[in-house]
């Protein structure tokens, strides 16, 4: 099984042993791994690389992402800031 197979995803989420809403999938395709993992109950994170990241382009997918990422390396302070805002509601 590949990406975008749902079944790549469905494993994806059995592997972890945890609610897929649990799961942030950071993915760098709109059309072969954002939307396939949203398709799956998985929060997103899309980073914009490649020629992919700005030639591909869908606002509704994109609105659904959790971040917006220029580099993996911006990934820890944005998660952990949502982690921290959801814990003190």
């Amino acid at each position: 099984m590949e990406k975008p197979s749902p079944a790549f995803f469905d494993r994806m989420i059995a592997e972890a042993g945890v609610p897929a809403g649990s799961l942030l999938y950071v993915g760098d395709r709109l059309d072969n791994n954002v939307r396939p993992a949203q398709n799956s109950g998985i929060a997103t994170a899309v980073i914009r690389r490649g020629p992919w990241g700005y030639i591909l382009s869908d606002p509704a997918i994109d609105q659904q992402c959790l971040f917006h990422l220029d580099s993996l390396a911006e990934l820890p302070a944005l998660v952990r800031r949502h982690n921290d805002s959801a814990t003190s509601l």
